[in-house]
Formats: C-alpha cells, structure tokens, sequence
C-alpha cells in the first residue's frame, strides 16, 4: 500500500541501490555518454535522502514533490530534469489518487516524456518506465520483468539524447538511465508497496 511512509521506504530503497552502483552507472555512462550518470545521480539522491530525512510528511505527494525539487536542485546532466519531472508529475497524480500506483508510475512516465520527447525503441530510460507501467496495470510486475527491459536496451540503436552521437557504436550498451530507472522500479517491489 502506497503511503508517505512506504513512498519514503521506497525512494530511500533506490537511494541505497544508486549510492552502491554509482561507479557501474557511471562506466556505463562512459560508453555512451558524458561518463557522469552514477555520481550526478549519486549527488541528487544524497541530497533527497537529506531532505526526506526531516519527515513529518503527510500525504505520499508531499513525498514525492520533497524528492523531485531535491533531484531537480542537485542532479546535472539530462538526469535531473528527467527524474525530476517524473516525480513531479507522479507527486501532481497522487494528489488525486495515492493508491493507484499504476497511474502515478505512467504519469511519471509522461513527465518523462514530455520533457525528453523519447519514445519506446530510442535506447533511453523510456524503455524501462513503458514496461514497467504496463506490468503495473496487469498487476505484473516482477524482477525478472524490470531486468529485461533493462537488458534490452542493449540492442537498441541510440536516437536521443548524448548517445545518438555514437550511431550504431551505441549498439551493444546498456542505456545508463534505463539502469538506474530498473533500480527505482525494484526498490518499488523491494518496498512492499504492491503486497496486498
């Protein structure tokens, strides 16, 4: 059940999960990118877990809005707005809902979008948060699931954003985004939230 706390348990759940695969993240992001996805996203969640740290918060949208100006004020690159954005729009649909979790997940993924104008297929972290919220509807979310689509990206050509410059030499990397975006969708299981 999606609550402030558990909402808090969650985005400390991804925190822990960045913090520990920050040099992973940013290896990867060297193949494809500027190399600095793992400490910017490093940076950005240190200073969420500084601000959700206070508590006090009443409604799962307080929570999320606290999370989203905090990787917005912290996180550099395309990252942070990314992020940012999806936790502002998730944070706007809990307001109207908080126990949908399936509809503020695929609002997030519209924020997303929205901001970067990716689609499915551009080797982004898009790639991971479609998926993901479809598994969400039908109530099918799982490990596995969340690491394939992960995985997939590793085939995908890159048409946005620093790794399109690459072409085709993108082809045989795993999208950093798409890798940190499957580590906000487990610590969305590993939280309990989905248990009935």
């Amino acid at each position: 059940m999606l609550t402030a706390e558990t909402a808090t348990d969650w985005l400390h759940l991804f925190a822990e999960k960045i913090d520990e695969n920050k040099a992973y993240l940013s290896e990867l992001d060297s193949a494809v990118g500027d190399g600095d996805h793992g400490s910017n996203m490093a940076r950005g969640v240190a200073a969420m877990e500084e601000k959700l740290a206070a508590g006090g918060f009443a409604t799962v949208q307080d929570v999320l809005k606290t999370a989203a100006m905090a990787l917005l004020g912290k996180v550099g690159g395309a990252s942070g707005p990314l992020y940012g954005s999806a936790l502002i729009a998730m944070a706007k649909q809990a307001g109207e809902n908080e126990q949908d979790v399936a509809a503020i997940v695929k609002a997030g993924l519209e924020g997303i979008q929205k901001r970067g104008k990716a689609e499915k297929g551009e080797k982004t972290m898009v790639d991971v948060w479609i998926p993901a919220c479809e598994a969400l509807a039908s109530g099918s979310l799982t490990k596995e699931a969340i690491q394939s689509a992960v995985e997939a990206t590793k085939e995908m050509k890159a048409t946005k954003g620093r790794a399109s410059y690459l072409g085709e030499r993108s082809i045989g990397h795993l999208d950093p985004g798409a890798v940190s975006s499957g580590y906000l969708f487990e610590a969305l299981l590993e939280g309990g939230i989905l248990d009935e």
